[in-house]
């Protein structure tokens, strides 16, 4: 029975699609926060960059936690994507 991929490196995955939607690629930071019930992602944009991620009505953040949802399949571990506006 062949073995199945590793999860991908979700914190990498995360980083690169949203260097790719921002004006400031530099300012995109990902840190993971272990919680119980996953791993939780916490993307950090520039703050003229925060619009760009979250999109019209939600949707492009919508999108992005729809990839991370779909590449958590393959792993063992629980993903939920967090943006997190800094003050």
């Amino acid at each position: 029975m062949p073995e199945t991929a590793p999860a991908p490196n979700m914190k990498s995955l995360v980083e690169e699609v949203a260097k790719l939607l921002v004006d400031e690629p530099a300012q995109v930071s990902v840190t993971p926060v272990e919680e119980e019930d996953g791993i939780v992602l916490e993307l950090r944009v520039a703050p003229g960059d925060l619009g760009k991620i979250i999109g019209k009505q939600g949707r492009t953040a919508r999108s992005l936690r729809t990839i991370v949802n779909a590449a958590s399949l393959r792993g063992d571990e629980d993903y939920l994507l967090e943006i997190v506006e800094d003050d």
